[in-house]
């Protein structure tokens, strides 16, 4: 497990709405963390992702998306990422007993979180394409060569096919051991500011699509297929925070 994506957390503005919207469009149960207001959605009750407030030394971010990565080590890992020019908003600290966690950001600026399960208890790893977990990771960076060339030599990944996206780039796919788990590329200029994207699955895009708008989403882009022949959408939950969905069904 070290060194890939292992945990998602959404920080929003509105808890109880957010988990209503991604419970209506999902299909996630919820499952009481025994954390203050951190609140784990679950596929067949095993957890896959959190839900929480923005914390109070970060209000006035808008809500979003966040992905963790597996480490041995988290001081180590932000004295290397600090080393690479990636920065330190937080942390190390500590959730007793269940995780040590540092969140950072890459050099150009795209946010993440390191992190070390701090349990000896086994996490359930689902099969991949399980519905409602997270079925791909994207990067879009300011400089996508150079973006891949950071997280290459920080985690080890791997550089796997390569999309021509016309005038568009480069869509430079990577493995974190095994099968691609995700892409990179340069921004477009409509998107203001690198970030990472989460993809989750679910049974087909269209009816997906129809769900979100009817729980107050907003779609951004899609439903479009992608190379390989799956469909995606992205979208933003009525607080803001963007996400997207991927089906191999219409």
């Amino acid at each position: 497990m070290p060194n890939k994506f292992f945990w998602y957390d959404v920080m929003t503005t509105d808890v109880a709405a957010a988990e209503k919207f991604y419970r209506d469009v999902v299909g996630w149960g919820v499952l009481d963390s025994g954390q203050p207001g951190y609140t784990v959605f679950t596929v067949d009750g095993h957890g896959v992702a959190g839900l929480m407030p923005i914390p109070e030394d970060a209000r006035g971010m808008p809500p979003c998306w966040m992905g963790y990565i597996h480490v041995d080590d988290v001081e180590d890992a932000v004295a290397r990422i600090q080393q690479e020019g990636g920065r330190l908003y937080r942390g190390p600290f500590d959730i007793p007993e269940t995780i040590r966690i540092a969140v950072v950001a890459d050099p150009q600026g795209a946010g993440f979180l390191v992190a070390k399960p701090l349990s000896s208890a086994a996490r359930p790893d689902l099969p991949v394409g399980t519905q409602g977990t997270i079925g791909w990771h994207e990067l879009l960076a300011a400089d996508g060569k150079s973006a891949f060339a950071f997280y290459e030599k920080l985690f080890g990944w791997t550089a796997a096919e390569a999309h021509d996206m016309g005038p568009m780039g480069t869509y430079q796919l990577f493995a974190t051991g095994g099968e691609p788990v995700g892409g990179m590329m340069t921004k477009p200029p409509a998107v203001p500011v690198p970030n990472w994207g989460y993809y989750i699955n679910v049974p087909a895009i269209d009816a997906a699509t129809s769900r979100i708008t009817a729980s107050g989403g907003k779609i951004l882009n899609g439903p479009m297929q992608v190379p390989g022949g799956q469909w995606i959408v992205q979208a933003m939950d009525p607080q803001g925070a963007a996400f997207s969905l991927v089906a191999w069904e219409r």
